[in-house]
């Protein structure tokens, strides 16, 4: 007998008591219909359970049928981005929301050229602010929430209700103590899950307990055309990231950055403090920012 020989008949014994790699493969790869229309592997692991933190608010898990894509885009006020350069953009990447920073008031004809809603927040004092576009109507539209100021630019945070969960436009100041402090501030205004997306003006790490930096890690921004640095971000709690992308400049000095976002799988904790709910959220920052109310 041949190496050919022996080599063949080795196999047929492999094959027929199902022993080594050959033998294995078609049960690995074999599926078992449990009940109509579901189909699951035939050994799945028991999930995991961790054991419930004292002190807590649990959210129980959800899913989400479909990703939220959403864009973010620092406009450069009147010397940046017009409207047929929002246009194009909304046209191109076709978003469920457009998240801009430095928006004017003439950026509100988008709504008329795409259709959709629109919300704008100018800044105190300025001529530009944030805006919020959004393809699908909403229940309400953005609280302003009042940030911490510095000495020069008083500053504003947008923050839409989704239902699932919450989104906050930010344009945050240039001190990096004070951009953190921005942070901290509008987190205790959110939802257990929720997104913060916008201009940052963060150098490192955001430093915000409980959420994720998923955005993308290209540089958006090239301070005096010379140095990159990573403004533009995307932090979340609660959320999965399915896909990021840093997309062309176009005519601002900053370049969009896109995000997927579904809900995440595992149960959100944060302390009791926090507010409970989106509803909850939204009365407590339309009661911070009703006139007469004091600016923390």
């Amino acid at each position: 007998m041949n190496r050919f020989q022996r080599w063949s008949e080795s196999l047929a014994q492999r094959r027929a008591g199902g022993l080594g790699r050959l033998g294995r493969w078609p049960a690995a790869k074999r599926a078992v219909e449990t009940r109509p229309g579901l189909i699951e592997p035939p050994h799945a692991a028991p999930t995991a359970t961790r054991p419930a933190a004292p002190n807590a608010t649990r959210v129980p898990a959800l899913h989400h049928p479909r990703p939220h894509k959403i864009v973010s885009w620092n406009l450069l006020r009147r010397t940046g981005a017009a409207v047929a350069d929002v246009v194009a953009l909304i046209e191109q990447e076709q978003p469920d929301l457009l998240l801009m920073q430095e928006a004017t008031r003439d950026i509100a004809a988008i709504a008329d050229r795409v259709g959709g809603v629109y919300a704008w927040a100018p800044l105190p004092g300025r001529i530009h602010g944030l805006a919020i576009w959004s393809r699908r109507p909403w229940g309400e539209p953005p609280a302003i929430l009042a940030l911490p100021s510095g000495a020069v630019v008083h500053r504003v945070c947008q923050v839409l209700d989704l239902g699932d969960f919450g989104i906050a436009n930010v344009h945050l100041s240039h001190g990096q103590m004070l951009n953190r402090r921005q942070l901290r501030h509008i987190e205790r205004a959110l939802p257990p899950r929720a997104a913060v997306l916008g201009d940052y003006n963060i150098v490192g790490p955001a430093l915000l307990p409980g959420f994720r930096d998923v955005g993308p890690r290209h540089p958006t921004h090239a301070m005096v055309d010379v140095l990159p640095l990573r403004l533009d971000r995307c932090l979340v709690r609660g959320l999965n990231c399915h896909g990021k992308d840093v997309l062309p400049r176009g005519a601002s000095d900053h370049r969009p950055i896109v995000v997927h976002l579904t809900l995440g799988a595992d149960e959100v904790r944060r302390p009791q403090r926090s507010v409970k709910g989106m509803a909850a959220a939204v009365g407590r920052l339309r009661r911070g920012t009703a006139p007469g109310a004091s600016v923390p």
